[in-house]
């Protein structure tokens, strides 16, 4: 590590979504609940009132959605972010299943984040439920004391954590360490409300005993071919030639290898990260076909057009780059993309330029996925020029 000494944070809220549905739902507290399979609509009576007898359980759900979140009560049965409804009903039937309230996950999100900002201001936001901080520049950051080298490190994390919790009510756990990868993992290291604190000379203690698998940018491929070369921990890692990594994963990928197992990581805090894209898409409960359902196609394409004009509008972007997704019933995955002019952030025009790429498409199969996006994404300006709608234009395919 060279230059001054530097203090980062990773900050992760603690089963996010779930959390913030206990406090709609205290009486589900202690209990195995997912949230996901659907999206909560506006007025939608809740449960709050139900027994708890009659209230919707994994066993009773049929269809394709995933898992949101999961509490850590349902998360001891095996069931995880991204899995199958219909699985996890095999792990847990008697979980509680929640629709997923996304309005109401940003607004606590929003929060969150306000609180941390009165304490330390620079931050990177990675997310919903995650940030990065930068505490190099905190007042008394680096007082120690005889028993605790990192004292003011640790004052500073828990005057956060608890003004993260006044604000929301909700617990974060917290990793601060001198770099990105280090704090990214600490933080999950003590979850529930974790405080982990780690030094570099810390690193052949707390960080080499860990699984390859835990470090973010290890994806299971990359673990298998560890695991082929009999490399399961970080600190094996860190202890074979960076010349044999070279060898079996190319000269990047195997430099990056090294450097992570070493807890190398010089990359700042992004304070503003520029989006890349803006994008929607929906997993339909049944395959669709193209003709017989063409009225929940074409209604299900505008609503998504419409929620990336209003994404587009709420970040403060337009963009160039309109493209579909499309997913079939065998599982192919099929996009098509136009690159128009002028930039927009019209929701007519994007349905349109979107159903124009539909076109391209042979639709042999039944649908089972559905998706717009946009890219080559700008900073919206009153003054600039704007794709307009051609009204004289074929309508989209739907």
């Amino acid at each position: 590590m060279t230059g001054p000494q530097r203090y980062i944070a990773h900050l992760d809220m603690d089963a996010f979504y779930a959390s913030v549905e206990l406090l709609r739902y205290p009486q589900l507290k202690g209990l195995p609940v997912v949230i996901g399979g659907r999206k909560r609509h506006a007025g939608e009576v809740t449960e709050t009132d139900l027994p708890l007898a009659q209230w919707p359980r994994l066993k009773d759900y049929t269809g394709r959605g995933v898992i949101t979140t999961a509490t850590y009560e349902a998360r001891a049965f095996g069931v995880h972010s991204a899995m199958g409804i219909m699985k996890a009903a095999a792990l847990a039937p008697d979980a509680f299943l929640l629709p997923a309230d996304f309005d109401r996950y940003r607004h606590f999100s929003r929060l969150f984040k306000a609180a941390v900002r009165e304490i330390a201001p620079v931050i990177e936001d990675r997310g919903i439920d995650e940030i990065y901080i930068d505490l190099t520049d905190i007042p008394d950051i680096d007082a120690s004391t005889p028993t605790d080298p990192m004292a003011g490190a640790r004052r500073i994390a828990q005057a956060i954590k608890d003004n993260v919790r006044q604000a929301t009510q909700l617990s974060c756990s917290i990793g601060i360490t001198p770099n990105k990868l280090l704090s990214k993992l600490c933080s999950d290291l003590e979850k529930p409300n974790g405080l982990t604190l780690l030094r570099a000379q810390d690193i052949p203690e707390r960080i080499w005993p860990l699984p390859v698998a835990r470090v973010n940018g290890i994806g299971p491929r990359a673990t298998q071919k560890l695991h082929d070369l009999n490399i399961i921990t970080i600190g094996e890692l860190a202890q074979t030639p960076v010349t044999t990594l070279m060898q079996h994963f190319g000269h990047r990928y195997g430099v990056w290898l090294h450097e992570t197992a070493l807890g190398h990581d010089e990359r700042i805090i992004e304070t503003e990260r520029l989006i890349q894209s803006v994008s929607r898409e929906t997993t339909f409960e049944h395959d669709l076909h193209v003709k017989r359902d063409k009225q929940l196609l074409g209604e299900t394409f505008t609503r998504l057009c419409q929620q990336v004009a209003k994404d587009l509008s709420a970040k403060g972007f337009v963009g160039r780059n309109i493209g579909v997704k499309l997913k079939f019933d065998n599982f192919q995955t099929v996009t098509r993309a136009i690159t128009i002019p002028y930039p927009t952030g019209d929701a007519r025009v994007i349905r349109q330029v979107a159903g124009q790429c539909l076109k391209r498409i042979e639709f042999s199969r039944k649908l089972r996925l559905l998706g717009v996006r946009i890219g080559t994404l700008t900073p919206y300006s009153p003054e600039q020029n704007t794709t307009a709608l051609d009204q004289g234009d074929t309508l989209p395919l739907f």
